[in-house]
């Protein structure tokens, strides 16, 4: 059985933050072939479609799309604030390895 990803109660604040919700948005997190590592992560905001897995919260959502699901399985998304920044990040425990930034991993 296939685990979906989860969102954090502070991925979903900070859409809210943002007013995604408001603009018809959802955070869609998509999974590309690409990067240093092999696979990357495509974060951004995008309408829902009919065959997205829709993971909501707070009001807001959050959309996989059917392809990048087993990728994501058990996966955690999730926001932090940092000196060098602020980002949603994937804590995915299906990739065996990741690039310094966290944007690229392999399986």
């Amino acid at each position: 059985m296939q685990l979906p990803p989860k969102v954090t109660e502070r991925a979903f604040a900070r859409l809210a933050e943002i007013g995604a919700a408001d603009q018809g948005q959802a955070l869609r997190v998509a999974v590309e072939g690409g990067g240093c590592s092999g696979f990357q992560y495509e974060i951004a905001l995008d309408a829902p479609q009919a065959d997205d897995l829709i993971l909501e919260g707070h009001g807001q959502k959050v959309v996989v799309d059917e392809v990048s699901l087993p990728f994501l399985e058990n996966a955690v998304i999730d926001f932090t604030e940092e000196l060098i920044g602020a980002r949603f990040v994937i804590n995915n425990p299906n990739a065996t390895s990741s690039c310094g930034c966290g944007t690229s991993f392999s399986m």
